[in-house]
């Protein structure tokens, strides 16, 4: 007799059919911003003032510095003296997921495998940091430089825009570990989703304001500016507060910085912060995460829509990825997570949404 099967789980961004239109709409939406940003109208919504030659979009020597980019980044993360952390138990406890079936399109959008390795080299979490995040400030840097080889210096906005993202950046390095406990790694399979947005959509579509500030520069004065720096200082102290408090409170319940805060206990053991900032929103971290992504386009100015595009987009991945791990949640903790609902009844923004 054949062993009974759990029920599966639903599928997730529309099943095959989603999968495949966005394994098309992801590259041609990134494709459609770069020659957007570069282009006179910079329209978002409609087509570019022009199209390039396909020479232009094969270049052996930059093939060679993408290889070359990613080389270094997997050969300092083999660094023997580097500190080995522990990820989350999974859901099986100890063995990774090798699902037997399923849509191959569906397959190779989201993976089949959880943690792809060879040896200690672990493929989803070299990818989620290193090569894309650090590519961004380079990529960052390099058109500052080049706004300063053409207009003799570069604009306080790029300024704003550079230091802004390098700061989110360098606070994803310094606490690497915390990934670890994100959704991408212990829920989401390493397939075209992760693989792209890591490689490509990050590097190149994050970007997109310090793009659109080299071909429209714009006059920033110093009272906005200061406003500008004031929102971004919000959201981040937003942003790092909520991060922190979960990641102690996962490390250490009875650390002195947490051991105070109102918890509700599940059946798995576990306990649910609701007080602190996880008793604000359901997310607070993801309403930090909003208020820097506005603080990063202010500085374009509003005669465009197309520097909006990361906020307009990061919203829709908020919201998307608040619902999933909703459903995740009430499946893993059930009637505590119902009761943690009713404690905090807002998910993102409070009195809004």
């Amino acid at each position: 007799m054949a062993p009974t099967q759990g029920p599966r789980a639903p599928l997730e961004f529309g099943g095959p059919l989603g999968a495949a239109a966005l394994l098309l709409l992801l590259p041609a939406t990134m494709f459609h911003l770069l020659l957007a940003a570069r282009s006179g109208p910079a329209r978002l919504l409609g087509p570019p003032a022009s199209l390039p030659g396909l020479e232009a979009l094969w270049s052996p020597r930059a093939l060679l510095l993408w290889l070359a980019w990613l080389g270094l980044q997997a050969a300092l993360y083999l660094l023997p003296a580097r500190k080995v952390a522990e990820g989350q138990e999974l859901k099986d406890k100890s063995r990774l997921r090798y699902p037997i079936n399923g849509n191959p399109i569906y397959d190779f959008f989201l993976g089949r495998e959880l943690n792809p390795r060879i040896c200690f080299f672990d493929f989803k979490y070299f990818c989620e940091l290193r090569p894309g995040l650090i590519g961004w400030v380079l990529i960052n840097l390099a058109l500052l430089m080049k706004e300063a080889e053409l207009q003799g210096s570069p604009s306080l906005a790029m300024w704003l825009v550079n230091g802004f993202q390098l700061l989110y950046v360098g606070d994803a390095l310094w606490h690497e570990e915390a990934i670890l406990t994100t959704m991408d790694i212990t829920h989401d399979g390493f397939g075209f989703m992760l693989a792209f947005g890591d490689i490509a959509w990050v590097p190149f579509t994050y970007s997109l304001q310090a793009q659109f500030l080299l071909h429209h520069p714009q006059p920033l004065g110093l009272p906005m500016a200061s406003v500008i720096c004031l929102i971004n200082a919000i959201g981040y102290y937003i942003f790092r507060g909520a991060n922190s408090q979960k990641n102690t409170f996962r490390k250490n319940p009875s650390d002195p910085r947490v051991a105070g805060l109102e918890t509700i206990s599940t059946a798995t053991g576990r306990k649910l912060l609701v007080s602190g900032w996880w008793g604000m929103v359901r997310h607070p971290n993801y309403l930090g995460d909003l208020i820097m992504a506005l603080a990063w386009s202010l500085p374009c100015g509003v005669s465009h829509l197309l520097p909006y595009f990361y906020l307009l987009y990061f919203t829709a991945l908020l919201v998307h990825r608040e619902a999933r791990d909703e459903r995740q949640c009430l499946q893993k903790y059930g009637l505590a997570w119902q009761e943690y609902c009713r404690r905090v009844p807002y998910r993102i923004m409070p009195y809004i949404y």
